[in-house]
């Protein structure tokens, strides 16, 4: 068998088991299930609302079919590990299977896909799509539409980001097909992007002024050279170092003292002696 052969046999093997899985755990809340190969045979996980009711009473349901997925569809040493699905409003299958019961016992197609498209929404989801196809009012089929959110519908994203289930409502007039499509609160689309504000630098201390350095002193321009004085002569210098002999000149505001009056007007001896003289020849 060819590669491309094989991996087209394992994929219709795993539907066929997935579709079998959904009808045999109908009423447990089947909720998809995971298969995988391991050298110790094929491990099979099941999600469910009620893992109980998957067990079964002394675990006679789960026997029963690991012992048809080994008889049927011969799988190599099949083990099931049946596990909780969490929360079931954000779980395709499980919304699709609600949705079905719904209209089974007679809800009106558009009050049924919107209490479950509400429910969705309120569990956190980021979108919700429900299509609703088949005999819904009259003879002629006809499709009706719930979206809410944002869904993705083409590209990777539509493919690992988004989870679908789909179930079939079975009414007296025909089969009612509900498909159901969310994306998860927990899921980062690659078109999801936020812009950050750039961090503000906290405020530098302020730094004590530094006093200002004064400008140095310009250099005073030099002085033109003084001419060398003239070397004097010994005359000049002796002249220069005798006291002078002329009296100071008295200041006119100052009064002069009486004995200084008299001493100007005491006559000179010479002067005494001739008056001395004319005086005795009398």
């Amino acid at each position: 068998m060819s590669v491309e052969k094989k991996f087209v046999a394992e994929g219709i093997t795993k539907a066929l088991v997935n579709e079998y899985l959904a009808e045999e755990l109908e009423r447990a809340g089947y909720g998809g299930m995971v298969m995988n190969r391991t050298p110790m045979g094929t491990q099979i996980t099941v999600y469910a609302e009620k893992p109980g009711m998957v067990i079964g009473k002394g675990g006679k349901l789960i026997r029963k079919i690991t012992r048809d997925l080994d008889r049927r569809f011969h799988l190599d040493n099949p083990q099931i590990d049946v596990q909780d699905v969490g929360r079931g409003d954000l779980n395709g299958r499980v919304v699709a299977n609600r949705l079905a019961s719904s209209l089974e016992r007679g809800w009106y197609f558009r009050k049924a896909g919107q209490s479950m498209m509400r429910r969705v929404m309120d569990a956190g989801a980021l979108g919700c799509e429900i299509v609703i196809s088949g005999k819904l009012t009259g003879p002629r089929s006809r499709t009706e539409k719930f979206i809410s959110g944002y869904i993705k519908h083409s590209g990777k994203p539509a493919v690992d980001l988004v989870d679908r289930g789909y179930s079939v409502a079975v009414k007296k007039l025909g089969v009612i097909g509900c498909q159901v499509r969310i994306i998860p609160p927990d899921v980062r689309l690659p078109d999801d992007f936020r812009m950050e504000q750039p961090a503000v630098p906290a405020p530098a201390p302020a730094e004590e002024k530094k006093p200002e350095k004064a400008p140095a002193p310009k250099p005073a321009p030099e002085q033109a050279e003084q001419p060398a004085p003239e070397k004097k002569s010994d005359l000049d210098q002796l002249l220069e170092s005798e006291p002078s002999s002329e009296p100071a000149p008295v200041p006119m505001n100052e009064p002069v003292a009486a004995a200084e009056v008299e001493a100007d007007e005491a006559p000179l001896p010479e002067e005494k002696a001739d008056i001395e003289q004319t005086a005795g020849e009398e």
